[in-house]
């Protein structure tokens, strides 16, 4: 029992005094021992070990140590300490962790750069208000000095870093996001090699904040083409390049976390969620597929911090490039416009228009002197389809007109009633589209020509109170009160009760009723007669459509019960 304590406890006291002995660079060789102790049946007995081998704790010659090989001397400036063992991986084996970006990386450098701004900045100085000491005083020569700047001006100049890349090695262009050279005085494009060129701005475009730069080449610049955005899949690996936080050539790697995102930064968003590092300085900065071609481009990020928590952004490239197309050509962008307003459908909208599943985009209005102002789109028609591509929310529609060229002619697929009481089917209409740029100045034209007369009036009599609305008929009064059109006619809402279902959905004092269920009144005695007769059919639910004070047109649903 003693000699087999020993031969398990031996090995571990010497494992602990060796090194203290200055032995520690020896290794102990495990001692393979029989099943059977000595001196039991078919324990073999030990041999005598020649004079002067070493032996195990229980006389049994210790197997032959080998001396272990030199370690290679290490390289100058490497940092590893000699003496050290070096230990390569066995021929063969796999690496371990994920497959190495650096093969994809590196060509790519060179194409991305670094954009610094400069701006001048008119103020007192460095943000403090204008001092002023008593008339003949000595100190006002002590305001006026404090509040220059190195100079000698009060005016100061704020500087800005953000990223963006060479989409055209020959032509000069540098593709960035707005929002970084929006107001700058100069424009620098800092290449990875460490030369610098002055920019000129070629064109942008405030809705996708997106810039096109150009620069005049002093040798040659490696460049970078758009990819393929449509085509990326949710789980897809990408990789963020970019100058954060001024860390030029910064490399990071993710997964496209999400597609077509809105984050209320534009009328056309459609972000790519990415997880790879984005930080402060990669706006602008390109977001490349694993075959080395820019999907996206990386523009914002949610941070509390204002670091990467592995939430970004990137605009992707199907409508950056063309967008970046139009700029490099025009100068400006022209985008096609269908000269319409709309409303996403709702489920309780869709039950109203008896479409079934909520889809689309319904209409809500028709813009005068516009591109449907021919009567070929009608107020409640819900567009499904937009040349040929389908239009599942009212969010996607605007972005598909914007990308289709200006003066095409396209079919338009509608669900559309031929009266209130028949089922919404398909039709298709054609519409020649108009130039998004040029439909909004007159939009702005017409809305600042427009002004409503107020006419002295008696008070309305007769007002009705349904669903926690008061509604009367559009007289005089109600005009100068609600300060509506001259010819401002139907059902006007003159109060809503707080905490109401109509105050719950939106409606508000002002708005004129135009139909109930899909058919037109034009008293309030005829909406009170709707609504109850909805009660009695067991509707659950009534679909207004009201007009704004400014003439927009909604759906709303309100509960009847």
């Amino acid at each position: 029992m003693t000699a087999r304590l020993l031969r398990l406890i031996l090995p571990t006291v010497l494992a602990a005094a060796l090194p203290a002995a200055g032995l520690g660079g020896l290794a102990l060789a495990q001692t393979v021992l029989p099943d059977a102790a000595p001196g039991q049946p078919g324990a073999a007995a030990p041999a005598s070990p020649p004079q002067g081998q070493p032996t195990t704790p229980d006389g049994a010659p210790a197997p032959e140590l080998l001396p272990a090989p030199p370690p290679p001397a290490p390289a100058s400036g490497s940092g590893v300490t000699a003496g050290a063992p070096v230990v390569p991986p066995p021929p063969g084996q796999t690496q371990h962790g994920p497959e190495s970006v650096a093969d994809l990386a590196e060509p790519l450098l060179d194409a991305v750069v670094n954009i610094s701004t400069s701006q001048k900045v008119e103020a007192a100085g460095r943000g403090i208000p204008k001092l002023e000491a008593p008339e003949g005083s000595p100190l006002q020569d002590f305001f006026d000095d404090l509040l220059k700047d190195e100079d000698g001006v009060g005016d100061k100049r704020v500087q800005s870093l953000g990223s963006g890349f060479v989409l055209d090695a020959a032509a000069g262009i540098v593709v960035t996001n707005n929002h970084v050279i929006a107001d700058a005085d100069e424009i620098t494009v800092n290449f990875a090699d460490g030369h610098q060129l002055d920019a000129e701005l070629v064109g942008t475009d405030p809705k996708t904040d997106i810039a096109v730069l150009r620069v005049k080449p002093d040798r040659p610049l490696k460049a970078v083409e758009f990819g393929d955005s449509e085509h990326l899949r949710i789980g897809d690996w990408v990789m963020a390049i970019g100058n954060p936080f001024g860390l030029g050539g910064s490399v990071s790697v993710g997964i496209v976390s999400a597609r077509g995102r809105n984050i209320n930064a534009g009328p056309y968003d459609n972000f790519i969620q990415t997880d790879a590092a984005i930080n402060r300085g990669n706006s602008g900065g390109p977001l490349f597929d694993m075959h080395g071609r820019v999907v996206g481009i990386n523009t914002a990020i949610i941070s509390p911090t204002g670091g990467s928590i592995g939430i970004g952004f990137s605009i992707p490239s199907q409508l950056a490039a063309n967008v970046v197309g139009q700029l490099r050509e025009f100068g400006e962008t022209r985008r096609g416009w269908l000269g319409v307003r709309l409303q996403a459908v709702t489920e309780d909208i869709a039950t109203g228009l008896g479409i079934g599943e909520a889809r689309g985009a319904v209409v809500m209005g028709i813009v005068p002197e516009g591109p449907s102002d021919n009567g070929a789109l009608k107020i409640g028609d819900v567009i499904v389809t937009f040349d040929g591509k389908p239009i599942a929310t009212s969010r996607d529609l605007p972005r598909v007109v914007a990308e289709t060229p200006v003066g095409k002619t396209v079919d338009v697929t509608v669900l559309r009633k031929a009266d209130a009481k028949a089922p919404a089917a398909e039709e298709t209409v054609q519409v020649t589209l108009g130039r998004l740029e040029d439909g909004e100045k007159l939009m702005a034209e017409k809305e600042g020509g427009e002004a409503a007369a107020a006419d002295a009036a008696e008070p309305a009599e007769g007002a009705t109170e349904l669903l926690g609305m008061t509604i009367a008929d559009v007289d005089a009064a109600q005009r100068a009160e609600f300060d509506l059109a001259d010819d401002a006619t139907g059902v006007v809402v003159t109060a809503v009760k707080p905490q109401s279902a109509a105050a719950e959905k939106g409606i508000e004092p002002g708005m004129i009723i135009r139909e109930v269920a899909q058919e037109t009144v034009s008293t309030a005695a005829e909406v009170a007669e709707k609504v109850e007769k909805l009660k009695s059919d067991g509707r659950k639910n009534a679909l207004f459509l009201l007009a704004a004070s400014g003439g927009d047109l909604r759906f709303i649903v309100v509960p009847v019960e």
